[in-house]
């Protein structure tokens, strides 16, 4: 009886050891990813920038490669919308890109056309990102123009 038990407690021990052997070849297989992380904690609102992050090499499939950013220049200049922890993978819904106008904060209407440019005080009647076409105000005036944030913080219009 002992000798049954001994010869059932070896094979129940070969089977654990050759079970682990093959789920590390398994995990050594498994791709691996690098992916951008933050260097420290991003404070929500905090504009990321390159010293801020550093790369990180992860399981392929312990990341959804979908909803995080892979890109370290994908990430640059974006606006935290929440507290970002140190050393994991940044979700795309955690950035959005930082507007370059704000509602009501003065700023300037560039009009350009084969060399002659005007120039008007504004103020931006919403905020707005880079791209973007919102509506501001003529201090002067009064008028309601249409334009396009510009990446200095300008705002465009005309051809």
């Amino acid at each position: 009886m002992a000798e049954q038990q001994l010869r059932l407690l070896s094979v129940l021990g070969a089977t654990v050891i050759l079970i682990c052997l093959w789920a590390q070849q398994a995990l050594a297989a498994t791709p691996a990813v690098t992916l951008p992380v933050p260097r420290a904690t991003i404070a929500q609102g905090q504009v990321i920038t390159l010293s801020a992050l550093e790369k990180r090499r992860f399981r392929a499939n312990r990341i959804d490669r979908f909803s995080v950013v892979p890109n370290i220049n994908d990430l640059l200049g974006k606006e935290a919308v929440r507290q970002l922890p140190v050393g994991e993978p940044i979700p795309k819904s955690a950035l959005r890109r930082r507007e370059a106008v704000k509602r009501g904060e003065p700023a300037q209407l560039v009009f350009q056309d084969r060399g002659l440019e005007i120039v008007a005080h504004v103020e931006p009647l919403e905020d707005g990102i880079v791209g973007e076409i919102i509506r501001v105000r003529n201090v002067d005036t009064g008028l309601i123009i249409v334009g396009r944030v510009e990446e200095n913080g300008t705002i465009s219009i005309g051809p």
